[in-house]
């Protein structure tokens, strides 16, 4: 007997191999037209009634069904003739079903993607072929029932115990606290703050960190060119003014060749079209960085979310931004997910926000729906007259308590397009304004670890001298 038959067969006899396979199985996986209907109407009936049919209700819905001819539906009935009795092996069959499966599977991808590439399906692209084995390839049957709560405790508690694994934000250790630890892999953190702020000096520092650490970076971007952000990456790790950079060729290979002889990370830079890739072009980049360069990131950077267009809605006008932005949002989560990658990104504060000293979740621009997905949430905003300073404020963190440490803030150092560190115990009591402390830049403080220091003189403000006690230590706010 074919495999086809002894699977038809079972599906109609044995009802614990029917509620297996029933919903796992495709009608195309059959090749004989008589087996395709008889398979449908199966599934057809598992699905609605959540159990097998008898040979006697298929023929009655064979015998009801307008689109068969005469000779169809005599090699339908002559097919259900065969069928006798359910398998006396199931773990076999159930094994045999998804090799076979699988099989199939691969060999419908494999005629698909030679329709393609000679022209015969009008409906599909070659950029489609990929995605089509991926999937044939990935043909399965999953064979997990879920989590016993007394009979997998074991399971539980080994997983209470292990040890996740993080990506440290190197030397900014404020960030590392409030996650405690780093960014876990199959999360997306988005940063959010207004024009200019310094969203894309954010990311390109992390870049940097992580390059430092070993990591593969993957860093994508929409708005800027490849070769200004690998500007700013040359600033950070050289250590160099942006503008300074251009100056001294020999000082510049010189830098690189520093580099190649160091253990970094590797780093690739992929420029899009504003507003024109989504997931599907970032799917197919991964792929082709592996099969070309042998390249598997570690961490993904996507500069920026709001400028990425959806695989799955077409923007039109009249598109409702929540759904097409919170739609973007989830393809990303999905694509960190499926790459078992951290994916960082950021987005706008909308005009209120961006004009706001103190913006909140509400401050989100376009779509609310963008930290119903995000992991971490973190609005950067800075002042006019503390250009120097880049503060932090949580506004969604699922890997610890966002009222601790709600607010901090780094040094910057624009000019060389990095962030530098002010530890806990440093940080002022209010960081958003500043009340308690407040910074000077000491001269040559470039060459220092840390370029600014802090004072407790008496500051004077409309004509009233304030104290401030250098032994406050409550971070909270």
């Amino acid at each position: 007997m074919r495999t086809e038959n002894l699977i038809l067969e079972n599906l109609i006899f044995d009802s614990n191999y029917a509620s297996t396979i029933g919903t796992f199985l495709k009608e195309e996986y059959f090749k004989d037209h008589a087996e395709k209907i008889v398979f449908s109407e199966i599934q057809k009936h598992i699905t609605e009634y959540n159990k097998p049919p008898t040979t006697s209700a298929l023929s009655v819905k064979l015998s009801n069904r307008d689109d068969l001819n005469e000779t169809a539906f005599k090699n339908c009935l002559n097919l259900l003739k065969e069928f006798k009795s359910k398998s006396e092996d199931p773990e076999w069959l159930v094994y045999e079903t998804e090799k076979w499966a699988k099989d199939q599977a691969v060999y419908n991808g494999i005629v698909q993607s030679i329709s393609i590439l000679e022209g015969k399906d009008k409906k599909m692209s070659k950029d489609a072929i990929p995605d089509i084995l991926t999937e044939a390839l990935a043909v399965s049957l999953d064979k997990r029932v879920g989590h016993d709560y007394i009979d997998n405790a074991d399971d539980r508690w080994d997983f209470y115990t292990k040890k996740e694994s993080k990506y440290s934000f190197g030397s900014l250790s404020m960030l590392d606290l409030i996650t405690n630890g780093g960014i876990s892999p199959k999360t997306l953190t988005v940063l959010l703050g207004g024009t200019g702020v310094g969203k894309t000096l954010v990311k390109t520092h992390l870049a940097c960190e992580y390059i430092l650490q070993g990591h593969n970076v993957l860093y994508i971007t929409m708005e800027m060119a490849e070769e200004r952000i690998g500007e700013r990456i040359d600033a950070n790790l050289m250590n160099r003014n942006v503008d300074e950079i251009s100056q001294d060729r020999f000082l510049f290979q010189s830098k690189i060749e520093k580099f190649k002889k160091q253990e970094l990370g590797t780093l690739k830079i992929r420029e899009f079209p504003t507003a024109s890739a989504h997931v599907g072009h970032f799917r197919a980049l991964l792929r082709e960085l592996k099969i070309k360069h042998d390249f598997i990131p570690n961490i993904i950077f996507i500069d920026y979310l709001n400028i990425c267009a959806s695989s799955r809605m077409k923007w039109s006008a009249n598109m409702n931004t929540y759904i097409f932005v919170k739609s973007i949002a989830e393809e990303i989560r999905g694509l960190a997910v499926e790459e078992n990658v951290p994916i960082i990104t950021s987005s706008q504060l909308n005009r209120e926000g961006f004009q706001s000293s103190d913006p909140s979740l509400a401050n989100t621009s376009e779509s609310f729906g963008l930290p119903a997905t995000a992991d971490l949430m973190l609005a950067i905003t800075t002042k006019q007259d503390k250009d120097d300073l880049i503060q932090f404020k949580q506004l969604k963190n699922r890997y610890s308590d966002i009222t601790r440490n709600t607010k901090f803030v780094v040094n910057v150092l624009r000019s060389k397009m990095k962030l530098i560190d002010i530890p806990k115990g440093q940080q002022p009591k209010l960081a958003d304004d500043g009340t308690n402390k407040y910074y000077t830049k000491p001269a040559e403080a470039d060459t220092k670890a840390n370029p600014y220091v802090f004072t407790t003189k008496p500051r004077f403000r409309k004509n009233k001298t304030e104290d401030y006690d250098d032994k406050v230590k409550d971070f909270s706010y």
